[in-house]
């Protein structure tokens, strides 16, 4: 008797089909009845590869054999599913098999991952295509009845190999081609480039160049006080003729660009009486929709800092071993058509649940679950619908699947909720020709903001010009100006990418295409898939082109030197989003039959020869860019030095100095002053190769075995003996103050500020402090307040070594000699009913509960102090050395 293969994409969808067809046996990697053989892929099980006659081994890479076009691509198993595959394998070449059907996911990749196992098996059996956009009984049994044929899923399976041929022609050559020129000067200078992790790393690089060159500029809002009969409020000036400027979008309504202007407004309306127009409307706010991956990806990181990797890993988690979500790997953010039944099921599951019974519970009493397209749309459905939970309740999660397993859950939820509800008050209050603005927002219903802990307002709520209630102004009232003052304020730069906010740029990056058609193509899909977009970020950690600072993403100068290349050797394509749209224009049309996947593939052959053919014209001196002509002489010869691709270099002479020591990139004006004075810093950024920051002194010195000057890094490890060992003399400079252990005097050596007599031949006393403590640069003017006053004042620029995050704190100096960190006073909060106060952590990372059961007092006499420890100077990973610092013992 013959049998029909079906193989799905996962093990859960195996499952669900085999309980809806019935009559099943379970063996130990499928199922078998009278009529079908099941079993399922786990994702990817093979990958492309270098055809092993064309391969050069890593660190061999040259242009000599470049491009790598080869004639054919050969196919490697992926280790971790090895297994799986050889089970596929041996049921597709069972003699009873006789038909396959492909139920893998409904989708591009879908059919990429069926055609890859049965090209690597060799399976010369007819193929049908199970299409499945629900996973429920009845979408089950309706698909087997359509049953799609081969002819018509070709051009689907075509578009599907090109996407992922062209990526692999592109990736590879780009990657060897890029590393060749990096390494034309000897050594192996991995770079790696892609279609979709080059145009991302752009996005966080222009970013940063913005930062880099915004110029600060002062500006002035004016604020007043307004007293009428039932209160006072306040509102701010704004400029009721005002007109957008597109050549300048820092200007505001409400920003004046200068004192005088700002002064005049003070002054003309202080202690005048004001007449007051108001206008109040309700408006509503919709619950956000459901989570697919990127959504989910972008508020875990939000709220909890979880990376995206982490989320992802967390709800795979709560899919395949909880069972508790439904499949996270998604673009869709809603539910088929069909699905209405299912959630009814699981909002009853959620009614057991304590956490959520009196929500799921009105829901489900109320009716609230029926046919609503915003919620329940197969049209916006491609292979999986939104992430929510299942039926089943969870049990013994870690917290941070608690975390995400909440989030889903009540997002789930609220989108079936009413709408929140708010009144809204725009109020006008006119003074002596000036119009101040004040708008109040007060929450009427909750709606669905209930389920986040939101109540409808009282008039208890503070008065403000933001939000709550307004205190009301009876009609025909003048109110009185009590107090106008003008607030000097500066503009700000844009904010660095954080992984949501990367999230969200790379999800919408056709909007930054000008071309329609290929703006078009990328609606709804951005660089990378919501499955993928988590490596990507990963993967531009793991090369060092970008650090996690924090929750900032900041690009390394290796990302700033690859942008620089790429745009030199105008490879625009694997800079910007374009390729992406063009690539997914293309392979729309191919799934339509209009374009062929020869036509396509030949295209890619072609923009492959041009990326390597630009990398082999140039090198590093006449890569094209917008470089400078430093002002300062060469130290060597008295020269032009000018800039290039990767150094600083003398027209006329052997000297070059590298743009990016320490994987820190040169401002111009630190170059000229480094030119100038042979020295300078410390300054901050560098990192090791390990990533760790550290600072250091630069120093141009003569070798007079190269005949020339270098730059060497100083971190003050031969400054102790002085010279030929007989000590430092520090005369003629003056001491920043008495030594702490032994009153003789401080002075600034390299990077630390030391006692004279630790540094003295013989040494007695060991005094010294670090100009560098925990990323925070302390100025002599700390340093002699510390000495003489004994506190430095607060400084906002500490780092963590553990937790990395940013602190403020004072230097203090001890009755024993050391320097200890001393910690802002922090007003205790009231503890809530039932539980003890929390003690606020130092550094500011999160409260710790209070031993005792009564609230803990604030701290009494003086603020909490944290020892300070001085570290031995070592050489970082890069150079052998590190910097000197004090670090807090945490």
């Amino acid at each position: 008797m013959t049998k029909t293969l079906i193989i799905a994409e996962k093990p859960s969808v195996a499952n669900d089909i085999a309980k809806t067809l019935g009559g099943f046996t379970k063996h130990d990697e499928y199922f078998e009845s009278d009529e079908y053989v099941l079993s399922s892929a786990v994702g990817h099980l093979l990958e492309i590869a270098v055809p092993e006659e064309h391969d050069v081994k890593r660190g061999k890479w040259s242009f000599a054999h470049l491009p790598m076009i080869p004639p054919y691509f050969a196919l490697n198993p992926i280790a971790k599913t090895e297994a799986r595959l050889k089970v596929l394998n041996k049921l597709i070449k069972r003699k009873d098999v006789t038909q396959l059907i492909n139920a893998c996911d409904a989708g591009r990749e879908g059919e990429l991952i069926f055609r890859l196992i049965a090209q690597n098996a060799k399976a010369k059996q007819p193929i049908k295509r199970l299409w499945l956009q629900s996973m429920t009984p009845g979408a089950i049994r309706d698909g087997f009845t359509q049953l799609r044929s081969d002819e018509e899923m070709l051009p689907l399976a075509d578009a599907a190999r090109c996407r992922s041929e062209a990526d692999w022609l592109i990736g590879i050559n780009g990657t060897r081609a890029m590393t060749a020129f990096n390494s034309k000067e000897g050594g192996f200078y991995l770079t790696t480039v892609g279609r979709v992790q080059t145009p991302t790393l752009s996005i966080v690089v222009e970013r940063e160049d913005k930062i880099k060159k915004f110029i600060s500029r002062d500006y002035w809002e004016v604020r007043a006080e307004f007293v009428c009969a039932a209160g006072v409020y306040e509102g701010r000036w704004l400029d009721q003729s005002f007109k957008k400027d597109e050549n300048d979008p820092e200007k505001r309504p409400e920003r004046l660009w200068s004192k005088a202007a700002a002064d005049s407004i003070a002054m003309a309306c202080k202690g005048r009486q004001g007449n007051v127009t108001e206008e109040s409307k309700p408006t509503t706010s919709m619950a956000p929709a459901l989570f697919d991956l990127t959504s989910l990806q972008r508020e875990a990181n939000g709220r909890f800092g979880f990376s995206a990797k982490n989320t992802l890993g967390l709800a795979q988690a709560l899919y395949e071993k909880h069972k508790v979500l439904t499949y996270p790997r998604t673009d869709s953010r809603h539910l088929p058509e069909d699905y209405i039944n299912t959630v009814k099921d699981t909002m009853v599951s959620l009614a057991e649940n304590n956490n959520y019974h009196q929500f799921a519970k009105q829901i489900t009493d109320k009716g609230w679950v029926k046919p609503n397209k915003r919620i329940f749309d197969n049209t916006k459905i491609s292979d999986h619908f939104a992430i929510i939970p299942t039926t089943l309740a969870p049990k013994n999660l870690s917290e941070p699947e608690q975390k995400l397993y909440d989030l889903v859950t009540r997002r789930f939820m609220a989108v079936f909720f009413p709408p929140a509800e708010f009144q809204v008050t725009t109020r006008f209050t006119e003074v002596s020709g000036h119009q101040f603005k004040t708008e109040g927002k007060v929450m009427t219903n909750p709606g669905w903001l209930a389920i986040y802990g939101k109540e409808a307002s009282t008039d208890s709520d503070k008065d403000d010009n933001t939000g709550g209630n307004l205190v009301p102004v009876a009609k025909g009232e003048k109110v009185q100006t009590e107090k106008v003052s003008p607030n000097a304020l500066v503009t700000k730069p844009p904010a660095r990418y954080s992984e949501a906010t990367l999230l969200s740029a790379m999800e919408g990056a056709g909007k930054l295409i000008d071309d329609d058609e290929l703006r078009d193509a990328m609606a709804g899909k951005g660089l990378g898939t919501p499955a993928t977009r988590a490596a990507i970020i990963e993967g531009l950690l793991g090369e060092r082109y970008l650090l996690r600072e924090g929750r900032e993403l900041i690009p390394t100068a290796k990302a700033s030197q690859l942008m620089t290349l790429l745009r030199g050797l105008g490879v625009n394509e694997l800079t910007a989003p374009e390729l992406t749209g063009e690539w997914e224009y293309k392979l729309s049309q191919m799934e339509k039959g209009k374009i062929s996947r020869d036509e396509f593939m030949r295209e890619i052959a072609q923009m492959t020869q041009i990326i390597v053919k630009r990398a082999k014209e140039y090198n590093n001196d006449t890569i094209p860019g917008d470089y400078a002509t430093l002002h300062t002489p060469c130290p060597n010869c008295g020269g032009v030095v000018k800039e290039n691709y990767r150094r600083f270099a003398c027209t006329k002479c052997e000297f070059n100095m590298s743009k990016t020591p320490g994987s820190r990139q040169f401002e111009i004006a630190e170059v000229e002053e480094l030119l100038e004075k042979r020295t300078i810093g410390p300054m901050q950024g560098f990192r090791s190769k390990m990533g760790r920051p550290f600072a250091a002194i630069l120093r141009i010195v003569r070798d007079e075995d190269i005949k020339n000057c270098k730059l060497e890094f100083d971190f003050g490890q031969n400054d102790e003996g002085g010279e030929d060992g007989e000590g430092v003399d520090f005369t003629g400079q003056t001491a920043l103050g008495p030594c702490p252990k032994c009153a003789a005097g401080v002075f600034e050596m390299g990077l630390a500020y030391v006692c004279e007599h630790s540094v003295a031949k013989p040494k007695t006393c060991d005094f010294r402090s670090g100009r560098i403590i925990l990323q925070q640069e302390i100025l002599p003017e700390q340093m002699v307040k510390l000495l003489n006053d004994g506190k430095t004042d607060l400084m906002p620029g500490f780092v963590s070594q553990r937790t990395r995050r940013p602190f403020k704190a004072f230097l203090v100096k001890g009755k024993d000699g050391k320097i200890s960190f001393e910690f802002e006073e922090r007003k205790a909060k009231a503890p809530a009913k039932g539980k003890a106060a929390a003690v606020a952590d130092p550094e500011g990372d999160e409260a710790a509960p209070a031993t005792a059961k009564k609230a803990a007092p604030a701290k009494k006499a003086a603020a909490k102090k944290a020892p300070a420890k001085k570290a031995a100077a070592k050489k970082p990973a890069a150079k052998k050395a590190a910097v000197k610092k004090v670090v807090a013992e945490e």
